[in-house]
């Protein structure tokens, strides 16, 4: 849902002709902009303004941009602020230390115009995506207090009612996937798609229905943790260097910690997916380089769908290949994706279902 009026952006940096020269390039764009000389004023105008966007300057007198933006995100009241870290510094250890303190995104200075325009956009569009999942979520507990006093009276209807609010759960798991898809230029189709071959597969593995739900719906949550990879990194077109791999690398640990504490059977089983599914057969994987029967099968049969839907789509960095194509890399080998990654159990049955795999792909390709 849009937001009311402008959207506000918060200026931080101790220069004045540097704020004042971001403000010239964001009012043109329908920006609100509020400013703020150092990390101190800055937690006191996110305080007070609330803000839907921080641009914070790192070096400054008084509190420097890394201890302000650890102080946002430790204060339920702002920690939702996405914050995008402005310096001139350069070299790897600014961009972790900043990831480390929760920021979303960075930017080199000097500041390109163009650049900030689609920076701010794009974070902004996830807000709008958070704000209208928080407010979705309120109104889903609001529904579930009403018909639980409903439910007292009228023990027939109780049946209806768990399967109404199981529809509306699973909305919000949809919608909460969507988030995370979206940065990464994915579509409702790949996300269905991904939870019909994991059911398939689980299937064929002998797992009896309520399993095969729990991984159709939990499946699609396995890259909820790239929500906090940035987007320049996500869309890069060249191969990535070491340190933006060992970046995106994280995106499983952080899936991991989102889902983790729940206590949905659906979030719980999503938990060991996010965690596990870049782990190999043959230890090779991350982020544990589990080995063998180490590897929780929810999370190699996931591995298998990941890496068919990867290489039957469209990415920045390659054209798609074809249903015979990705049948023989996974099953016999191209060099850098090898048999010996897979499951042995997991991969056999992938093996047996080659025409269900082509169907999945195709049907829900054309829908699109």
């Amino acid at each position: 849902m849009p937001f009311e009026g402008q959207p506000r952006i918060l200026v931080v940096d101790d220069d004045h002709f540097a704020q004042h020269l971001m403000r010239q390039m964001l009012e043109p764009l329908g920006y609100a902009v509020l400013l703020a000389g150092n990390g101190q004023e800055a937690i006191e105008a996110a305080r007070r303004s609330r803000p839907q966007l921080i641009l914070l300057d790192i070096v400054m007198p008084v509190m420097d941009g890394f201890q302000a933006c650890a102080r946002l995100k430790a204060d339920p009241d702002t920690a939702h602020i996405p914050v995008v870290l402005v310096t001139s510094l350069e070299g790897r250890e600014p961009k972790i230390s900043g990831l480390a303190v929760g920021a979303s995104d960075f930017l080199a200075k000097p500041v390109d115009g163009a650049e900030l325009g689609l920076r701010v956009k794009n974070l902004l569009r996830v807000v709008e995506f958070e704000t209208f999942l928080q407010q979705h979520n309120e109104q889903l507990d609001a529904q579930v207090r009403e018909r639980t006093s409903q439910l007292e009276d009228a023990l027939a209807a109780l049946q209806r009612s768990r399967e109404e609010l199981k529809v509306s759960y699973l909305d919000t798991i949809f919608r909460l996937t969507t988030v995370a898809e979206y940065k990464d230029g994915f579509t409702s189709g790949h996300i269905k798609r991904v939870g019909l071959y994991c059911r398939h597969l689980a299937r064929e593995l002998g797992w009896n229905e309520e399993q095969q739900e729990a991984i159709y719906y939990a499946s699609p949550m396995h890259d909820i943790g790239k929500v906090v990879v940035p987007n320049e990194i996500l869309q890069k077109t060249t191969p990535l260097t070491d340190e933006e791999f060992e970046i995106v690398r994280g995106h499983t640990t952080a899936g991991a910690r989102i889902l983790q504490g729940s206590t949905s059977g659906f979030l719980q089983l999503a938990e060991v997916i996010a965690l596990n599914h870049h782990e190999r057969y043959d230890g090779g994987g991350y982020p544990r380089g589990l080995r063998g029967e180490e590897l929780p099968l929810p999370g190699a049969i996931m591995s298998v769908a990941d890496q068919y839907e990867a290489l039957r789509s469209e990415r920045p960095y390659k054209p798609p290949l074809t249903h015979r194509q990705v049948f023989d890399i996974i099953t016999r080998g191209d060099g850098r994706t090898e048999p010996a990654h897979f499951h042995p159990q997991v991969l056999e049955a992938f093996a047996d279902s080659t025409d269900t795999f082509a169907a999945i792909f195709e049907q829900h390709a054309r829908q699109e």
